[in-house]
């Protein structure tokens, strides 16, 4: 299974989770460290869910990024005279 992890940098390092597994988290020194420490985390918590006898969960998140338009760029752009 492949599921979506988002990590989000913190003044100490970094610190993940998965919106597919609520209370799986991890936080380490630096990206890399993160991502593995999540990878060990997921682990750890599906075998603990098939363990007690809960059904796994699909991954079902995605990310998608979209672009917005600087607010202050757009004020720019209108204040110029043609």
């Amino acid at each position: 299974m492949r599921y979506l992890i988002i990590l989000e940098p913190t003044a100490t390092g970094y610190s993940a989770y998965s919106p597919d597994l609520d209370g799986c988290v991890a936080a380490g020194d630096d990206r890399d460290e993160t991502i593995a420490l999540m990878q060990e985390a997921i682990t750890f918590h599906l075998e603990g869910m098939a363990a007690e006898g809960y059904p796994l969960p699909a991954p079902r998140s995605e990310s998608a990024y979209i672009e917005i338009v600087d607010p202050g760029a757009a004020e720019d752009l209108s204040s110029q005279e043609p």
